[in-house]
């Protein structure tokens, strides 16, 4: 593989009277304490083919005057017995220059067990935690030009790490370019050479 150096709300509500104020709080503390008369469980059970699995769906409940959503138990027939991510595929053009960038610049680690003789096309796989993305060099219909400026408003994956502040050095060396969350999380949005949209926000580990 080449080497290349230079590579690189919260709601806002209208302004209420304290008593305004005082009655929304009262009507959304009533729905809370309807939508949690239960209390949210997270059941375990035995899948037919894979073991444990984990069967949740969306509840709604409420945190001060914020509606958010919370994870229950269910057993519905269209559960398929949803996992995780297992990996994301990424179109690129040229192979050792996408390997350059996301292994060599970003240290995305590879993972060797998988096969990349397999499929009718150059390929690499590389960890991204538990979970993995898969370099794919095939055409990519996706034009490379006119693409929204903020990576947050085109269609992106976004990968946890430990310190943005890091990362900004890497891409400021490398001269790539990069926004910032228009949130104010610490979140950078980026571009692969392929004008592939990337988000990174840190967490804590």
């Amino acid at each position: 593989m080449s080497h290349c150096s230079s590579m690189a709300s919260v709601l806002n509500p209208y302004p209420t009277s304290p008593l305004q104020h005082k009655v929304n709080r009262f009507s959304l503390n009533t729905i809370s304490r309807n939508l949690l008369s239960n209390r949210n469980q997270l059941t375990v059970r035995n899948g037919p083919t894979h073991g444990h699995r984990i069967i949740t769906t969306a509840k709604m409940s409420v945190e001060g005057d914020v509606m958010v959503k919370e994870a229950i138990s269910t057993d519905r027939k269209n559960d398929i017995g949803i996992v995780s991510l297992h990996h994301v595929g990424i179109l690129c053009e040229n192979l050792e220059r996408s390997f350059d960038f996301y292994h060599n610049l970003l240290g995305f680690p590879v993972n060797e067990a998988r096969p990349n003789d397999k499929l009718p096309y150059r390929g690499a796989w590389l960890w991204v935690g538990s979970e993995m993305i898969h370099l794919m060099e095939l055409p990519n219909p996706d034009p490379l030009t006119g693409r929204p400026e903020h990576g947050g408003r085109d269609r992106h994956a976004c990968i946890a790490i430990q310190d943005v502040s890091k990362l900004k050095e890497i891409l400021d060396e490398a001269g790539i370019p990069y926004t910032l969350s228009k949130s104010g999380r610490p979140a950078i949005f980026t571009r692969d050479p392929d004008a592939n949209a990337l988000e990174f926000v840190q967490v804590d580990a």
